[in-house]
C-alpha cells in the first residue's frame, strides 16, 4: 500500500468523527497503547513510546558481516505506507512508531548496533535493498518465491489479511459467495487487492452477483465510508485491522484468512539483498526476542499476539509465482 505523510491530519479527522476513540472491551486493547493514567484518552501516538529494549549477545552480533559491525549502525528501510499499528509517523509528524519499529529495534538491540531508520515509499525498499543502501527492510515484507530470486528473508510475523466491517453487522466472511454483491473497499496494487478480484470473478463464474470494488486515496476515507455506510466492509492487513477495532471500538473482524489466499500460510519477514550475508544474524536476533520475551511483549503492546511465531524460519517457501 502506499503512504501518504500527514497521518497525523487522518487521525485527528478520525477522532474528530469519533472514530478513533479510548476502548477497554477488546481483547486486543492493551494499557501499554494508551499513556500511563490516561486510559481514556485514546492512543498513544506521541514520539515518547517507551520503547522495549534488549541487551546485546556477543554469539550472535558476531555473525553480523564485519563491515557492518565496525560502522555501529543498521541501516534500515521503513514504508510508513500502512497505517497504524505497522510504522507510522507519531504527533510529532517526524518520529517512527509502530510495531515494525519496534521489533527492528530489538533486533538491532540484541546485534549491538545503532537503528537507522529511512522512511520511504514501497517501491523505494526494493530500490534500498538493490542498491545496498539499506542493510534490511522491515516493512510487513511477505516471502513470495519471486522475491526469493533477489532477496534473503528471516520470518517474524504471519502475513493475515482481514475483513472489517461495522461492530453488529451480522455479517461473516468465510468465502467468496460471502461477499457476492456486497461493496468492499481494498487498497490498489496489494495483495488483498488480488484476491477480492479473483473472489468477484469467481462468483460471476458460478452465478453469482460480483463484488462491487472501491478504492480510495486516504487511511482516514477507508473508515469515513465504513461509518456512513457507503461500504460494506474494508479488507486490508490484519494488524491494521486489529489496531482500529482496538481503538475505536466501533467495528469488528468478520473475518480473517492467510495473505497467501487458501494455498500457504502468508509470512512477514526481515528482508535483505540476497547473499549479505546478514540473513542468519537477523533470525538468530529473532529467535531470542522470541525467548526471552520481548517480542511478546512488542506484540501485546500492538494488539497482535495472534500473529506471533514460535521461530524465525531462514527463506521459507513463500505466495507462488505470478502466474502470466
Amino acid at each position: 500500500m502506499s503512504l501518504r505523510r500527514p497521518l497525523a491530519v487522518a487521525l485527528a479527522a478520525l477522532t474528530s468523527l469519533g472514530l478513533l476513540t479510548a476502548c477497554g472491551t477488546s481483547d486486543a486493547a492493551t494499557d501499554e497503547i494508551r499513556p500511563k493514567g490516561q486510559q481514556d484518552t485514546g492512543i498513544n501516538l506521541g514520539p515518547d513510546q517507551k520503547r522495549v529494549h534488549t541487551a546485546k549477545v556477543d554469539a550472535i552480533a558476531a555473525q553480523v558481516p564485519e563491515a557492518v559491525r565496525k560502522r555501529g549502525t543498521l541501516t534500515l528501510g521503513v514504508s510508513t505506507g500502512s497505517a497504524p499499528p505497522l510504522a507510522f509517523y507519531a504527533t510529532d509528524d517526524k518520529t517512527l512508531i509502530g510495531v515494525e519499529v519496534d521489533l527492528a529495534t530489538l533486533v538491532a538491540d540484541t546485534l549491538g548496533l545503532k537503528p537507522e531508520f529511512n522512511a520511504v515509499s514501497w517501491e523505494n525498499l526494493f530500490v534500498g535493498l538493490d542498491s545496498g543502501k539499506f542493510d534490511g527492510v522491515f516493512s510487513n515484507v511477505t516471502v513470495t518465491e519471486e522475491r526469493k530470486d533477489k532477496y534473503d528473508f528471516a520470518t517474524y510475523r504471519l502475513d493475515d489479511l482481514a475483513f472489517e466491517a461495522k461492530k453488529g453487522s451480522g455479517w461473516t466472511v468465510k468465502a467468496p459467495q460471502d461477499v457476492a454483491g456486497k461493496t468492499i473497499a481494498v487498497g490498489s496494487g496489494t495483495n488483498q487487492e488480488k484476491i477480492l478480484v479473483d473472489w468477484s470473478k469467481e462468483n460471476e463464474k458460478a452465478g453469482r452477483k460480483p463484488v462491487d470494488i472501491k478504492y480510495f486515496q486516504n487511511v482516514s476515507d477507508y473508515y469515513l465510508a465504513l461509518q456512513s455506510g457507503r461500504i460494506d466492509a474494508y479488507l486490508g492487513p490484519n494488524p491494521t485491522a486489529a489496531y482500529h477495532v482496538a481503538s475505536a471500538g466501533q467495528t469488528e473482524v468478520i473475518g480473517k484468512f492467510s495473505g497467501g489466499g487458501a494455498s500457504i500460510q502468508g509470512k512477514i519477514a526481515a528482508t535483505t539483498k540476497k547473499d549479505s550475508g546478514l540473513v542468519a544474524a537477523y533470525a538468530a536476533a529473532l529467535d531470542h526476542i522470541v525467548e526471552n520475551g520481548t517480542y511478546g511483549q512488542v506484540l501485546k503492546r500492538w494488539g497482535l499476539n495472534s500473529e506471533a511465531v514460535k521461530k524465525s524460519e531462514i527463506n521459507p517457501p513463500g505466495l507462488p509465482r505470478t502466474k502470466n
